[in-house]
Formats: C-alpha cells, sequence, structure tokens
C-alpha cells in the first residue's frame, strides 16, 4: 500500500513516515501543496495523509482540485485545527476522514485501516458493525432504526472502536486516543470501564454481542465475522 503524507512540519514528516514504514506501508512525503500535486499527478497512491495548513496551496486547495480531476484516492485530513467548520468543509470537499493534532500513532493507524479496508469508497463516512451505525460527520449514532444518544467521550470511545473493528483495543489506546495527554493513568482503567457500560446500556447490547471484553488487555468489537 503507498500513502502519500503532506505536512509542512520535517518532523512530523519523519516520526509518521518511519512509524508507517514499520508498518510495511510504501510511504511519499510532500512539504508543500504544489509538491503534492505534482507526486498526485505522478504516482497513483492508496490513500493521501494531507495537512490543511499548507504553503503554496493549502489542503482544501489541494483536496478541491483533487477531486475536481475526479482522483478518487481517499484522503485523511491531518490538521492543528479543531473547529467544527473546518471539519466539514473539508468532508464537504471531498475528504473521507479527519484527524486533528496532536493526534496518537495508535489512532492515525486505526483510520488508516479503516479507509484502506473501505477501498477508496470515496466519500463514505459511515461506520457499521451489524445493526450499529455511526455517521463520523454529523456524529449521529443509530441501533436499527432508533436513534441513540452519547455524550462526546461515549462517542470518540466508539468510534475508535468500530475503526479497530475486530481488532483487541487497549484500555490505554482508548484512553489516549479520547482524553489525550490529559488522562490520569492510575483511574484510566474504571473510566474506560464505567464509559463502556453505559455505551452497551445505550446501544442494547448488555450481552457484550457488539463490544466484547478481552481479559488482561481491553475491548473489541465484533461484527460476527
Amino acid at each position: 500500500m503507498r500513502i502519500l503524507l503532506v505536512d509542512d512540519e520535517p518532523e512530523l514528516l519523519e516520526q509518521v513516515g518511519r512509524m508507517l514504514r514499520r508498518q510495511n506501508y510504501t510511504v511519499d512525503t510532500a512539504l508543500d501543496g504544489e509538491t503534492a500535486m505534482e507526486q498526485l499527478f505522478a504516482e497513483p497512491y492508496d490513500l493521501v495523509l494531507l495537512d490543511i495548513m499548507l504553503p503554496e496551496k493549502d489542503g482544501f486547495a489541494v483536496l478541491r482540485e483533487l477531486r475536481e480531476e475526479k482522483i478518487p484516492t481517499p484522503v485523511l485530513m491531518l490538521t492543528a485545527r479543531g473547529e467544527i467548520d473546518d471539519r466539514v468543509k473539508g468532508l464537504d470537499l471531498g475528504a473521507d476522514d479527519y484527524l486533528a493534532k496532536p493526534f496518537s500513532m495508535a489512532e492515525l493507524l486505526a483510520r488508516i485501516r479503516a479507509l484502506l479496508r473501505r477501498g477508496g469508497a470515496h466519500g463514505s463516512s459511515i461506520l457499521q458493525l451489524l445493526d450499529l451505525r455511526l455517521n463520523t460527520a454529523t456524529r449521529e449514532v443509530s441501533r436499527g432504526d432508533q436513534a441513540v444518544s452519547l455524550t462526546p467521550k461515549e462517542f470518540s470511545i466508539l468510534e475508535f472502536l468500530l475503526y479497530n473493528k475486530n481488532r483487541a483495543v487497549s484500555r490505554f489506546s482508548m484512553a489516549e486516543h479520547v482524553w489525550g495527554d490529559d488522562f490520569d493513568p492510575f483511574t484510566m482503567s474504571n473510566n474506560i470501564d464505567v464509559h463502556i457500560k453505559n455505551i452497551r446500556r445505550k446501544i442494547n447490547d448488555v450481552d457484550g454481542r457488539l463490544i466484547s471484553t478481552v481479559r488482561g488487555i481491553g475491548y473489541m468489537s465484533r461484527d460476527g465475522t
């Protein structure tokens, strides 16, 4: 799998590029939007990791031109901006997902795997587990025909589990994803367990069919496959 990583921070390019190569991805990099477009027209990529704040041509312009040229390569936006308006603008222009900095490497890898599993199904923001649906763009959740109301932290935990469908996720990874550097390692395990209990109740998963406990590790979302 070939990934183009576009960011104007050399240290981030080196750190993320090295991590992705350890995962056996082929990685090319670009420091600005103009260079990114040249590479995108010259080489086929399976995924683009694209920062918004770029010199020469920003990420929105790159994404707009990419879609105008009918290039369906999945795009994951990487940005320090956390505003909902930026997230919505990116998705409206054709981004497939959005990840705000600072992000954990575990979360980035999970989102990359999810996008690659979609096989380039451009524009899809739906994560599904049997009859449970989560919309990453509108942040709506439903089970069957019933809407599910989650708190922001519950939504983030469920989203992370669905990105890692059929993979065991540690409590530490979930805490890092939801609380970032602010989580307390002495209380995180209990906090995660309480949130999982509330999520199971709200999605009517009291038997743990959708979210199962993995002893000694954490949790796993299962689709029965």
